[in-house]
């Protein structure tokens, strides 16, 4: 009997410990193979069954669906939203990093701090590890494939090339700067706005849902800056200034994780004038507070980041990210009526009008 339970304990301990391997067996400081994140993606939902759904929301050309993770808790009410998306461009690798990244973060945080803990439960972040999957996938084949940029649809009648560069293929003011009409270029944008099935998935996804979204972060590299709205120098988002004031915080988040500087601004104002994108096309849709993330570094090594970059790369962004996402969250749901407690509206109460809510953004 003593023998028989002693091999049960085994047997158990052996289970639990194994157990305890599957949980932590994802290197979030590693590039990973587009099957190594979606295996990812099923573990982090069956391992957090509470407050992650995966959805699939679209197909890419080469019939791969398109997934992303849904993060938040079910309160059986509509909920605002938040929207990151990461791996557009299929070089981009550190972006797919930072998108795991944040995912774990989040949840690690919903364990032990009581605001992250309130934001779920007021927020749905719906996160897209990789959105440009085909070419993703394409730039893992071997080396003389690792810089591709674009999907991988064929070309117009008559042209050989493959692929189009998704983000400038939204209906933002497509095709009008910033952009090529030959199908062979890097920044071809398409035989007409929106003709991609990438394209088409955000188009559908947010757009049919965009009165609930507060925040879209797109997460690209590199040059290390935090892009606001809009791509064509003569279009201005209405709340250019709160974009702004919002972006510098977040970009002094950024500087305080590792002494990072990202400049922040329009596309023409800091980098170049372009038009298509999806930052552009979230603004123009009425969701208020859109970035466009290029992430490290300022060109040493470019688009092939090193492996051990990786680490401080999403530390740092994931403090910019969370300061806007803060701000977003904040702005709508302090001191409102949904406050759960009165004591806790009372005191939001006094703090607007001490005019001191911006303690709370950073």
């Amino acid at each position: 009997m003593h023998r028989s339970a002693g091999l049960s304990l085994l047997v158990l301990l052996s289970a639990a410990a194994a157990a305890t391997v599957e949980r932590v067996e994802h290197d979030y400081y590693k590039y990973h193979p587009m099957a190594e994140i979606a295996d990812w993606m099923t573990r982090v939902e069956k391992e957090n069954p509470d407050v992650v759904t995966a959805m699939e929301y679209g197909q890419t050309y080469e019939k791969r669906p398109i997934s992303l993770l849904k993060i938040g808790l079910n309160t059986g009410q509509r909920k605002k939203a938040i929207w990151m998306d990461c791996g557009i461009h299929a070089r981009e690798w550190i972006a797919p990093a930072f998108c795991q990244y944040f995912v774990w973060q989040i949840l690690q945080a919903y364990k032990t701090e009581p605001k992250m803990q309130e934001m779920l439960k007021n927020l749905d972040f719906y996160v897209t590890p990789v959105l440009n999957i085909d070419g993703y996938v394409y730039s893992w084949k071997d080396n003389t494939t690792r810089l591709w940029r674009k999907n991988r649809s064929p070309g117009p009648s008559g042209c050989s090339c493959i692929g189009v560069d998704l983000n400038r293929n939204f209906d933002a003011n497509w095709a009008t700067v910033g952009v090529s009409p030959d199908c062979c270029s890097n920044i071809y944008c398409g035989s007409r706005p929106t003709s991609e099935p990438e394209a088409q998935a955000v188009t559908y996804f947010v757009g049919t849902q965009k009165e609930d979204f507060l925040c879209f972060l797109t997460i690209h590299s590199y040059s290390q800056l935090l892009l606001i709205p809009y791509g064509n120098p003569n279009f201005t988002a209405p709340n250019y200034n709160e974009l702004m004031e919002v972006g510098l915080g977040a970009a002094d988040a950024i500087r305080r994780v590792h002494g990072m500087n990202y400049t922040v601004g329009t596309s023409p104002e800091v980098l170049y004038a372009n038009s298509g994108s999806s930052r552009d096309w979230a603004r123009a849709q009425g969701i208020p507070l859109t970035y466009t993330f290029e992430l490290r570094d300022k060109g040493q090594f470019g688009f092939e980041l090193p492996v051990n970059q990786i680490q401080p790369a999403c530390e740092e962004a994931y403090s910019g990210a969370l300061h806007i996402v803060t701000y977003a969250h904040d702005k709508s749901f302090s001191g409102a009526a949904s406050t759960a407690a009165a004591s806790t509206a009372t005191l939001w109460t006094v703090l607007l009008a001490a005019g001191v809510t911006g303690i709370t953004l950073m």
